[in-house]
């Protein structure tokens, strides 16, 4: 798998060659093919954005489960509690402690200077980190796949280790560059083109990334591990939000002849209708799996698939495994300063690619590429923008007032045009979609203006509450990011920096594209 996988990155040197070759493969972004669950009518609606207030950011907390005992017994110590040492007990050997910490034995003879293969009971032994393995000239191994422990016995039977069900290279890489500010969209342990091009992107700047070989040992020593473990905690439930009452369901007569049982799937999620959405307090997360997915960056399928024996309901205290990126912190992320001051000594700037693509530069130097997508088909920059100032939980105010005005119409017999009469808005006070997560331009605005205007556009930068589906469903707002890239994006981008667009690709016409 190494070989083939370095075989992707080393042709990907050769088929990107300079920044024009990679323009020249750029493709216009698809149009969505569909629209955001519950919005179906209100893409129709003129909405405006509006601030929130801190009050109604969270729900109220459920009851707290009942207090652990105060003579428990402490939970044992995990090689991971440990210092970076480790006291040799009896029946251990270096190969044993080797596996505890995923080393082999050539580093820890390395590290502690060991003639041979012996150690005596109570010896401290020094557990290198990955940095200190790679300045050894030992770099760590990628972890290999492990056969399913008790093989062909039927008596034991158990499931194989999730970590070996993703590409091990490319879910390495995802993490290592979503760690460095580059971004292709959720996590999911799979290849793309823009997980390729990102792969690019980054080494054409990294000159110590720029073969195969140094971007696995920069990944490996920055990652080291790639999961770590999230547990769950009470206070995560005032962000999601409570599982519906099931409805009973009718009973029926049993069947003549009872059917196979199929393979159980995970049961969906119901999301909320449009008159649900604006009936809540706050749009938070639909269940703990979409809180934990969005805190790790990773696809859904991703945290299903690494922690197969989670419930679909998981309760405070359920341990899971996740990718081991800087999690997104949700009752943290707007924590004072929330944009950074302009520095002439340092300067930042931003691109937004073929609609595709945020790069943000300092003093021309790229150093976080993100993944963008607009809200709804037509929509466009031109020339150059400027960043404005960031409004955190936004909400949306509508009066159902029609976006788009009907066509003039001629008159046959003079031939003179009438222009279309105003619709009267539906409503005579605003609808709001509260603030949240899982609102439609979720957790941040960024207000965007022309560059020789102070006035805010109505298309802003913003979050998504669908980040694996916003270049594939229309919706509200302006130009989305992922909800955790938002934050990083504001955190990066002070007032005034300039927003330039650039298209790469002519492969769509300009009549197409409507500019602002």
């Amino acid at each position: 798998m190494l070989k083939r996988t370095a075989g992707i990155f080393l042709g990907l040197s050769l088929w990107a060659g300079a920044a024009a070759e990679l323009r020249a493969q750029a493709t216009p972004p698809q149009a969505p093919t569909g629209v955001e669950h519950g919005l179906e009518d209100a893409v129709k609606w003129k909405w405006r954005v509006l601030p929130s207030e801190e009050k109604f950011w969270g729900l109220e907390l459920p009851e707290p489960p009942p207090a652990a005992p105060l003579n428990a017994p402490a939970p044992a110590a995990t090689p991971r509690d440990m210092a970076n040492s480790y006291e040799v007990k009896k029946g251990d050997a270096l190969v044993l402690v080797g596996k505890k910490f995923g080393l082999t034995v050539a580093q820890l003879k390395a590290a502690n200077g060991l003639a041979n293969d012996m150690i005596r009971i109570g010896q401290v032994l020094k557990i290198p980190t990955p940095e200190e393995c790679i300045a050894l000239g030992l770099p760590p191994e990628l972890p290999k796949p492990r056969p399913v422990p008790g093989g062909n016995s039927k008596t034991e039977k158990k499931a194989p280790d999730p970590a070996t069900l993703v590409d091990q290279e490319v879910f390495l890489l995802q993490i290592f560059l979503d760690r460095s500010g580059f971004t292709a969209g959720p996590i999911n342990g799979k290849t793309s083109l823009d997980f390729q091009k990102l792969v690019y992107l980054y080494q054409l700047n990294h000159a110590d990334a720029g073969d195969t070989e140094q971007l696995k040992a920069k990944a490996l020593a920055r990652v080291g591990e790639m999961t770590t473990k999230y547990i769950l905690k009470h206070e995560d439930f005032r962000f999601i939000a409570p599982p519906k009452a099931e409805k009973p369901t009718e009973i029926k007569p049993p069947e003549p002849k009872p059917k196979p049982k199929a393979v159980p799937k995970a049961t969906p999620v119901p999301l909320p209708t449009y008159k649900e959405m604006t009936e809540s307090t706050m749009l938070a997360y639909n269940s703990p799996w979409e809180f934990v997915a969005e805190r790790f960056h990773c696809s859904e399928d991703l945290l299903r698939l690494l922690n197969p024996g989670i419930k679909p309901q998981p309760a405070a205290g359920t341990e899971f495994i996740v990718p081991n990126v800087v999690p997104i912190q949700i009752e943290k992320a707007f924590d004072p300063p929330l944009q950074p001051p302009a520095d002439p000594q340092n300067v930042m700037t931003a691109v937004i690619v073929d609609l595709s693509r945020l790069e943000i530069y300092n003093n021309e130097r790229l150093v976080a590429v993100m993944p963008v997508a607009p809200a709804r088909p037509g929509l466009r920059g031109k020339g150059t923008w400027k960043i404005l100032d960031a409004l955190p939980r936004p909400r949306l105010a509508t009066l159902q007032e029609p976006r788009d005005l009907p066509k003039p119409t001629n008159n046959f017999f003079t031939g003179e045009g009438s222009a279309p009469a105003a619709s009267a808005p539906a409503l005579t006070s605003d609808q709001y979609l509260p603030a949240g997560p899982n609102n439609p331009v979720g957790v941040l605005w960024i207000d965007l203006a022309k560059s020789d205007s102070p006035e805010p556009l109505p298309y802003g930068l913003h979050g998504t509450s669908i980040p694996s589906e916003m270049r594939s469903r229309s919706g509200l707002g302006g130009f989305r990011l992922t909800n955790w890239d938002i934050i990083r994006a504001v955190h990066l981008l002070p007032k005034g920096a300039p927003l330039q667009w650039k298209q790469t690709s002519s492969a769509v016409p300009q009549a197409a594209r409507p500019s602002l």
